[in-house]
Order: structure tokens, then sequence, then C-alpha cells
């Protein structure tokens, strides 16, 4: 069953969360997601729990201890005595999205397992950050001997085999091998909590989308254009939904605001007809 619309006071709440990059709330906005799914979760109840296990973790450890022992530690006990992993048999649903369902079945896609996994780390005082690889979410966390790469899927970390083996496909698809080659440093880039937020929603958007499923596809595509106010394709992109919704009035505005910002791109011709014809069913309707 398709749960209602996303609220609007729920949809407000989100926006406070993600207005300014100075006081963006990464955690509890990407919490706030799951509202969509379920309107009456609490998005706090949902951080203050993923605080405790890092809390619980903290209990354990020596003040003295190293960071190297503490990323051990975190990973056994993420991964091992709590049982966090890929949901590899269900990998495309949209509940591995939606940190509160990751949180009870213990099953996430890298996105939302980093998420919970670097909360922790950063509980037990670990110096850690998201990298937006290409194809597969990252965490990069700083040790006095160096930085060691992530997979939050299984714990496991990557060497620079490892990685320069999973970037090849993405290199080859966009021509960037040989003389166009870009060094591997620069796919390693600490995300920012924006960028994060946006890859989670986007990955959603993609499920949807794939799926037809016009009304949750909606819902995303209105926290996407909050998180991302300035990206005017995500616009068009919501623009396109709310037709498929026979939204006509709100599609002619997304579609309207588009083509203003963006006149010089390839689709602007076929959006202008499509916009007219847009104008022509609000009218009607």
């Amino acid at each position: 069953m398709i749960p209602p619309a996303a609220t609007a006071p729920s949809l407000e709440y989100f926006r406070t969360l993600v207005a300014e990059d100075d006081h963006f709330i990464l955690l509890e906005a990407a919490a706030a997601v799951g509202q969509d799914e379920q309107p009456d979760l609490d998005a706090m109840a949902v951080v203050a729990r993923i605080e405790e296990l890092g809390t619980t973790l903290g209990r354990r450890l020596a003040a003295d201890a190293a960071a190297q022992q503490r990323l051990r530690m975190l990973n056994h006990y993420f991964f091992k005595e709590l049982g966090f992993a890929g949901n590899v048999n269900d990998y495309y649903s949209f509940r591995n999205s939606h940190l509160h369902a990751v949180l009870e079945t213990r099953r996430g896609i890298p996105i939302t397992l980093a998420l919970i996994y670097m909360e922790m780390a950063h509980q037990i005082g670990l110096k850690v950050a998201g990298i937006s690889f290409p194809g597969h979410f990252l965490v990069k966390c700083s040790l006095a001997q160096g930085e060691v790469i992530i997979d939050p899927m299984v714990g496991r970390s990557l060497s620079r085999e490892d990685l320069d083996e999973r970037l090849l496909p993405y290199r080859q698809a966009r021509g960037l091998v040989g003389d166009f080659e870009i060094p591997l440093g620069l796919f390693l880039q600490p995300a920012t909590p924006r960028e994060t937020l946006a890859r989670l929603l986007r990955n959603l958007k993609e499920i949807h989308r794939t799926e037809e499923d016009w009304p949750r596809l909606e819902r995303v595509m209105q926290r996407l254009v909050m998180v991302l106010p300035d990206d005017w394709v995500e616009r068009r992109d919501l623009g396109l939904v709310h037709a498929e919704l026979e939204q006509w009035a709100l599609a002619a505005t997304e579609i309207e605001t588009y083509l203003r910002h963006a006149p010089q791109a390839e689709d602007a011709e076929a959006l202008k007809e499509r916009l007219q014809e847009l104008r022509r069913l609000a009218r009607l309707h």
C-alpha cells in the first residue's frame, strides 16, 4: 500500500534540516526521509537509537585506546555483534535507503550502512568521512598510520589495487583512461553532508523511476529539490513527475523554471512544446 503524500509540516521540518551548509543536520535529515513511507516516524528517535549503539561501544573502550584499536572494535561490534550487512538478497528495495528500516533489519546499502557506521565512529572518537565513490559509497578513517578506506557493506579495508579495480569500469565508460586518466585521489575526497544526502535521495529516485512509482517518486523529488535548490535538472524531473500524476499546473511551473534557468539545454525545444500542452491541460482542469 502506498502511504499518503508527505505532509507540509514534514517537508518543512526537512527543509529546516538542509537549508544551510553550516547547520546541515545530515543524520536527522536522512532519517526524516523515512517519513515519506511512515509519516509518524520520529527522526530524532532514530538518531538517538544510533547514538545509543555508539555509546554502548564506547563504554567498552579504555579512555587511552588507540584509534586503530577503536576501529577494530567498531568493525567487530558493527558487523559481527550487531550483524549489519548489505542486503544482497533485496538490494534495490527502497527500504534499504530508510535508516529506521536498516536499524530494524540490520540490512542496507552502502550509504545507509555508512551513515550509521560513521555516527558510531564519531561517538567513539574516530575521524571518519564518507566518500561518494562511483557505484559504491565508502568510508574513510584517519589513523596515525594513514587513511583507511572501508567498504561499509562488509567492513573490509580496501587497497589501492582494490579501488583501482572498482573504478576501472567507470573510467572506461567515460573515457577517463590513458592520457585522460584522473588520479585515484580525486575520487576519494570527503563527501559533504549535502552531497551525501543527495546521493541517498538519487538512489531512491532511480528505484522509484524504474518501477514507475510516481507517488513515491514525487515525494523523493520534493526533498531532492530542497537539498539541491539550484540543480535545475532536478526541478525539471520533478515537473515531469507532476505530469505523470496529472498535476498539470505544478508540472508547468517546474518545467517553466527549468527553461528559464537552462534555456540552452538540449531538451529545451521539446520541453517548450510540452510546456504549452501542460498549460492547456491546466486551463481545462
